[in-house]
C-alpha cells in the first residue's frame, strides 16, 4: 500500500540538507517529468471542474422523475439522447446523478482526508513532543486502531451514528489518521536526530519553537502526499458505505448509493454500474497517479 511505502521512506531517507523552498524548481521539473504523474493531475482537475460546474453541466434535474425516462414496461432507457448515460429505475438521468455524485464524492474526500491529516498530523507531533507516557498512549492507540480492518470499523461507526454527508467525513477521518500519526511521528524522530536540530536545542531553543521553525517546513511534502494520496481512499470508502446503505442517504446522489440503488437491474441495465463504477475508478486512479508523483518529486533523496 502507498501507505507502507511512504512510511518506510520517512524512517530511512533522511532530509536532503538545503531548504524545502530552495528546491523547489528541481522538484517541479522532476514532477513535470513523470508523464503518469501529469495524467494523474489532468484528471484530478476535470473531477474538480465537473464538481465546481456540475449546475452547469447537468443536462436535467438530476432529481426529477421524467415520464418519458422509463419504457412501456417501466424499465429504464439505455444510453441514447437525450439521456447520454441512460436513466435509473426511477426515470431520472444518469449522466446528471454522475455529475452531481463527483460533487459529493469529492466533498467528503477533501473533508475527511484534510481532518485525518491534521489528527494525524497532532497526534504525531503530540507523541515526540511531551514523550514519555504520553507518547506511549498516543502510539499504542494506534496500534489498536490499526488492528481493525477500515471498513468494517467505518461501518460500525457509521450505524452507530445517523449517516449524513458530515458523518460520513467524520467516520472516514477517525477511521484514516492511524498512517498518518505513524508517517509523521517516524519522520519527526529521524528530523530529531539532525545537525541542525540538536544545534536549536543547544542554542536554547524550546521544544515548541523548534517543531514549528525546524521541524514542520520538512513535513510539508510528507503532508501533501498523504493529502493527495488520502483523498483516493476516502473516494473508494465513501463510495463502499453509501453502497452498503450507512453512507451519504438518498435522495442526494452519490456513486456508490447509485450502484445500490440499481442492484436489481444489474443484468438488464448494465449502464447503471458502468458509469459510476467508472467515475470511481477513473476518480481513484487520478488521485492515485497525482499522489505517487508527487512523493516521486518531493522525495530528493531517492536514487532511480
Amino acid at each position: 500500500m502507498a501507505w507502507e511505502t511512504l512510511i518506510d521512506r520517512s524512517q530511512g531517507a533522511p532530509p536532503t540538507r538545503s531548504t524545502p523552498a530552495r528546491q523547489l524548481p528541481k522538484r517541479l521539473k522532476r514532477f513535470l517529468a513523470d508523464r503518469a504523474a501529469v495524467v494523474g493531475l489532468c484528471g484530478v482537475l476535470v473531477v474538480l471542474a465537473v464538481s465546481i460546474f456540475a449546475p452547469l453541466l447537468v443536462p436535467h434535474d438530476p432529481a426529477k422523475q421524467y415520464f418519458d425516462g422509463l419504457t412501456l414496461e417501466g424499465f429504464p432507457l439505455p444510453p441514447a439522447a437525450p439521456y447520454w448515460f441512460g436513466t435509473d429505475l426511477l426515470g431520472r438521468d444518469l449522466l446528471s446523478r454522475v455529475i452531481y455524485g463527483a460533487r459529493i464524492s469529492l466533498l467528503v474526500g477533501v473533508v475527511a482526508n484534510g481532518a485525518a491529516v491534521l489528527i494525524g498530523l497532532l497526534v504525531g507531533l503530540a507523541a515526540d513532543y511531551f514523550r514519555g507516557w504520553v507518547e506511549t498512549v498516543l502510539m499504542r492507540l494506534t496500534d489498536v486502531m490499526t488492528a481493525f480492518p477500515a471498513l468494517i470499523l467505518a461501518i460500525a461507526l457509521a450505524a452507530i451514528l445517523r449517516p449524513s454527508l458530515w458523518i460520513v467525513a467524520l467516520v472516514i477521518a477517525l477511521v484514516n489518521w492511524v498512517w498518518i500519526a505513524r508517517a509523521i511521528y517516524a519522520q519527526v524522530l529521524s528530523l530529531g536526530r539532525r545537525e541542525f536540530v540538536e544545534a536549536a536545542g543547544a542554542l536554547g531553543v524550546g521544544t515548541l519553537r523548534t517543531l514549528a521553525r525546524h521541524i514542520l517546513p520538512h513535513l510539508v511534502s510528507t503532508l501533501l502526499v498523504f493529502g493527495t494520496l488520502g483523498i483516493s481512499t476516502t473516494v473508494l470508502l465513501e463510495a463502499s458505505l453509501s453502497f452498503l446503505g450507512v453512507g451519504v442517504q438518498p435522495p442526494t446522489p452519490s456513486w456508490g448509493g447509485i450502484i445500490n440503488e440499481s442492484q436489481s437491474y444489474f443484468l438488464n441495465a448494465p449502464w447503471l454500474v458502468i458509469f459510476p463504477g467508472a467515475a470511481i475508478l477513473l476518480t481513484s486512479l487520478s488521485f492515485n497517479l497525482l499522489g505517487e508523483g508527487l512523493r516521486d518529486a518531493l522525495d530528493l533523496s531517492e536514487r532511480r
